[in-house]
């Protein structure tokens, strides 16, 4: 491990944090591409798997690359335990599975990433898991849901794509008083924007792919949380493998030590292009956590540091078709890519009505917010004055 100062600030720890160096001394982090380790003797292998899991033993259980990754992130997120994860969906599924059972019950907010409803609602009740799903931005409905005893809160906040607020410092000691442990997704605020363990949050899940990869390079996802958490969370991780490559972990690496920079550079941008969509006539409404339009602004101010680099907007329907409006804005991009990944130094929009929540009905789709004519901006790291005109070109034409 790494011989480094206790007192170092968090842009130095996504740098310098978890590094292990072999006995070459290299500069880069090493990558152990290997499946499995060896041992001097027969009494070696016997000692490596009964001790407290320090010797490296095989790389589903863990590695030396995947542990820096691993201990990198907690460092900078504050947390003292981090598994790392094959996907963001791997981190969201091992959260909430690994820690409920048949008979438990879950709260959890409306406004989630389609695959995570679909495993807090669907797969859940599969299981034998209550599962009460509730307007996230109304305190009194948290009130409600966790007035009797509950296992698990699990939200993400803000959510994708609308960017519904669920405000922390009311609902963690609500989850806690009904018996419940609290599980946030962290994505659209990254952990340079956003700290839930400020507010008590238990588990904090990420898609690594996203903003902490942040070239679209590679899949990973991420689990931070306390010992006493950890504890539970290891055997079913040990045993259900959905272990992250250590290739995977090393590109991850690289994308933390440039997080900050990226972050906070694409959300100067974002504000710049949500300034310009919302006085764009062809818009019917913008959302962005750093316009004061947005009608939880005073609680985003209060939660993060920065509005992020995710703009929701809504595009005014042309001939009473919002979707052919929100597709000819999409169709005339030239910078910005159509993809439905997003934290990534390239522009990317997408249409969730029709990708990311395809599978919700119309009814379920206008209870989030998702209409025909959305358009959900994830803002690169390309000048933004680039941005807006590659965006004002298909809304001009909206208007004629």
């Amino acid at each position: 491990m790494s011989d480094l100062p206790d007192d170092l600030n968090p842009a130095t720890l996504l740098v310098h944090g978890g590094t292990r160096r072999s006995q070459f001394e290299e500069t880069s982090e090493a990558i152990y591409l290997t499946s499995g380790f060896v041992y001097g003797s027969a009494e070696a292998a016997e000692a490596a798997f009964v001790n407290d899991g320090s010797r490296f033993v095989y790389s589903r259980f863990r590695n030396p690359t995947v542990a820096m990754f691993e201990d990198r992130l907690a460092q900078y997120e504050g947390y003292p335990r981090c598994f790392a994860t094959a996907s963001g969906m791997a981190a969201v599924h091992a959260a909430v599975f690994g820690l409920l059972k048949a008979g438990d019950r879950l709260v959890a907010s409306r406004a989630l990433f389609g695959s995570c409803l679909y495993i807090v609602s669907d797969l859940a009740k599969r299981f034998g898991i209550e599962s009460v799903i509730i307007d996230g931005t109304k305190n009194e409905e948290w009130e409600k849901a966790l007035s009797v005893p509950t296992n698990l809160v699990f939200l993400e906040t803000p959510s994708n794509p609308c960017l519904e607020v669920v405000d922390l410092e009311h609902v963690v000691p609500l989850a806690h008083k009904a018996g419940a442990k609290v599980v946030v997704d962290n994505v659209f605020a990254t952990p340079v924007l956003q700290k839930p363990k400020k507010y008590g949050v238990d588990v904090v899940v990420y898609s690594a792919t996203k903003h902490i990869d942040g070239q679209g390079r590679c899949l990973g996802g991420a689990i931070l949380c306390d010992d006493e958490v950890a504890a539970t969370l290891a055997p079913f991780l040990r045993h259900t493998g959905p272990a992250l490559s250590p290739f995977n972990a090393w590109t991850l690496l690289k994308g933390l030590e440039t997080l900050e920079l990226r972050v906070k550079a694409q959300s100067a941008s974002a504000l710049k292009v949500a300034t310009f969509l919302e006085g764009h006539p062809a818009v019917e409404r913008v959302l962005y956590a750093g316009l004061e339009s947005h009608p939880q602004h005073a609680l985003l101010k209060r939660q993060m540091k920065a509005g992020s680099n995710l703009i929701c907007l809504h595009i005014k329907p042309v001939n009473g078709d919002a979707k052919q409006a929100a597709f000819t804005v999409l169709n005339n991009l030239r910078i910005a890519k159509i993809s439905n990944n997003l934290g990534d130094s390239k522009t990317l929009a997408t249409h969730p009505a029709t990708t990311t929540h395809q599978r919700l009905s119309v009814e379920e789709k206008a209870i989030l917010g998702i209409g025909p004519g959305t358009i959900r901006v994830s803002v690169g790291l390309e000048d933004a004055d680039d941005i807006i005109v590659d965006f004002k070109r298909g809304l001009d034409m909206l208007v004629g």
